[in-house]
């Protein structure tokens, strides 16, 4: 019994480790004035798993670090976009 005790713990464990920080640069052309950096930074900040936020004002990028158990991509990219800042992932071609 002690054995698969230990043995299911472990497996909660292992879940929760095996989550992995990933990290995503945006492009995000529509950062024309000092404000908007601080909405496109507040909007990734309210995504569930999102772990930091980055706004670089001059190259008009957001470096995010987020859960990805928690959230994706397309989420953050949603959550520029809702705020009025269609992003893409710096290097796409679209």
């Amino acid at each position: 019994m002690r054995n698969k005790l230990f043995f299911g713990v472990l497996l909660s464990i292992s879940g929760v480790l095996s989550a992995a920080e990933q990290s995503v640069i945006l492009f995000v052309p529509g950062m024309n004035c000092l404000v908007c950096p601080v909405t496109v930074k507040k909007s990734l900040q309210k995504v569930d798993g999102v772990k930091f936020v980055n706004i670089i004002y001059e190259s008009k990028t957001a470096e995010i670090s987020f859960d990805d158990k928690v959230t994706d991509i397309n989420s953050l990219m949603k959550a520029t976009e809702n705020a009025g800042y269609p992003s893409q992932v710096k290097g796409d071609k679209k």
